[in-house]
């Protein structure tokens, strides 16, 4: 019997291929997903599909992104036939002071690998939150690309808050993870740890839920003001006041100023397609310089050697990321992002990643509005004088990375993901599956792939055959991990494809239990 030298479960895991004819929507949580098809149904384009799916999810999935939150939004047009990005990541307040997070001399305990801060501080609580730019790209992209009104597509979430988030064993399993900093703070506990306990789910499989009474009346507030209410009304002035209270340094000029942009994004070109990806501050400069490095493979199905050539080019890509830009990823499982995939028939796309950065966020509940905030100050570097150092104003280098690839002008397919560092590598051999090696995203999304985002070392699915395995060793020093649940080796992507005018495809990914792509006619 051969040992098993890493985590092994024994299950075969597969979802159903789905399609429609007017649109399909993908999500990490297929209630919220399902919301977004709907919306499509009733005559929205993907863009309002989009939106209502990300808006669900501050309920359905709250966990991994939500109105305290940031991100980016990557979406063709049919109309203008082009595609555009809208920036909303989050920026660290303009009162951010590196001294007000010393170093205590140990190891640091999230996501990056940071030398550790006194008391954690940049990990949890007031003086982790930088400033949401979640509500400001959903209100632009409603301003500029939607159908639907501001209030037809923060309706549904309203309802799913009054509702309260319906628990699953995957509720359980997260809030467990970080039970003990959310204890840390009053509403945190009143919402996730019900009578001081880990929520569980109803042994007679009857569903039951968390109230989340000042989530559904902020979600009201918002659907009744519109998003400035976020940042200038008595909205804003309830989160720098919470915020502010507990030690934090989020001000109301910082909401006052914030602004999410829309902007183009950088492509290169793969054989017959262009690959659209983010500019700056992210994962697209590294895809680039990785697709740099890799040759055009003339065979039809992967092999090992374009494997192996795949494995140098995204290490070295991360070698200059790391030296040029900064380090920005995550040396475990508590990466908290979620991405939302969307077309319809009109030939729209949407590929939008958000982030509260870690799972839970800061864990910070504001009291009074019932938001949970990001922990943003966490993507800086604690340390000075680094590419990526805390500071004031500043955006954080982050690891998203949307992408939509055309032909002719005309999208093909959509890809993001969740999962910290492995975002990147994730994506990208998806794309090459599709595009190098003509597998559609359902076949794609089925094969086994790597993981080099720790640079030293890859991580591959043994799954891959022996002679892949041998052509992997040869590239790095490298150790088999075979996918599972929880935590996720390989990234958590997803994606959307357009095979014909009326095929439309929609894949989530297979070890990800709640995840589900929808499909609309």
């Amino acid at each position: 019997m051969q040992k098993m030298s890493y985590p092994y479960e024994t299950w075969t895991v597969c979802k159903p291929k789905v399609t429609g004819s007017k649109g399909v929507v993908v999500a990490q949580e297929i209630e919220a997903a399902s919301i977004g098809a709907r919306i499509i149904e009733s005559g929205g384009n993907a863009i309002d599909g989009a939106i209502a799916t990300a808006f669900a999810l501050s309920v359905t999935e709250p966990w991994m992104s939500g109105l305290g939150g940031g991100g980016f939004m990557m979406l063709y047009l049919a109309n203008e036939n082009r595609v555009r990005v809208i920036d909303f990541g989050m920026i660290s307040p303009k009162m951010t002071d590196l001294a007000d997070y010393p170093l205590s001399g140990d190891i640091g305990a999230d996501l990056f690998g940071w030398p550790a801060v006194a008391g954690d501080t940049n990990l949890h609580g007031a003086k982790s939150v930088a400033v949401p730019g979640a509500v400001a790209g959903y209100g632009l992209a409603v301003e500029q690309f939607a159908t639907k009104s501001w209030g037809e597509l923060i309706a549904p979430a309203l309802d799913l808050a009054k509702r309260g988030h319906r628990k699953t064993w995957w509720t359980t399993l997260n809030v467990a993870a970080e039970a003990k900093l959310l204890n840390l703070y009053s509403q945190s506990r009143d919402d996730w740890l019900p009578d001081g306990f880990v929520p569980t789910v109803s042994a007679d499989n009857e569903y039951t839920y968390l109230k989340l009474e000042k989530l559904a009346h902020t979600l009201k507030t918002l659907k009744e003001n519109g998003p400035e209410y976020f940042y200038q009304g008595e909205l804003a002035e309830s989160l720098v006041a919470d915020v502010q209270n507990a030690g934090g340094k989020l001000s109301k000029q910082d909401l006052i100023d914030y602004s999410a942009k829309v902007v183009d994004p950088i492509t290169a070109i793969r054989g017959s397609l262009v690959y659209n990806l983010l500019p700056g501050m992210s994962a697209g400069p590294t895809f680039l310089d990785a697709l740099e490095n890799i040759p055009e493979f003339d065979m039809e199905k992967p092999s090992p050697d374009s494997h192996a050539f795949t494995a140098k080019a995204l290490i070295e890509a991360y070698r200059k990321r790391f030296e040029t830009m900064g380090h920005s990823g995550d040396v475990g499982d508590r990466s908290c992002t979620t991405n939302i995939s969307a077309v319809d028939h009109h030939g729209n796309m949407v590929i939008m990643t958000t982030t509260l950065l870690s799972r839970f966020g800061s864990r910070y509940v504001a009291p009074t509005s019932g938001i949970l905030l990001n922990n943003g100050i966490n993507w800086f570097d604690p340390r000075p004088d680094r590419p990526n150092s805390i500071a004031a104003g500043k955006k954080p280098l982050s690891n998203m990375c949307p992408m939509i690839a055309t032909k002719q002008g005309r999208p093909v397919f959509g890809l993001g993901a969740s999962g910290g560092r492995k975002i990147l590598p994730a994506v990208f051999q998806l794309a090459s599956y599709i595009n190098d090696f003509n597998m559609d995203l359902d076949t794609a999304l089925d094969e086994p792939r790597f993981d080099v985002s720790g640079i030293n070392k890859i991580i591959y699915d043994p799954r891959f055959d022996m002679k892949v395995q041998k052509s992997l060793e040869k590239v790095s020093s490298a150790e088999p991990w075979f996918p599972s649940a929880f935590p996720s080796m390989y990234a958590v992507p997803s994606g959307v494809q357009i095979l014909g005018k009326d095929t439309l495809i929609g894949g989530a990914h297979t070890h990800s239990p709640l995840s589900g792509a929808v499909g609309v006619g």
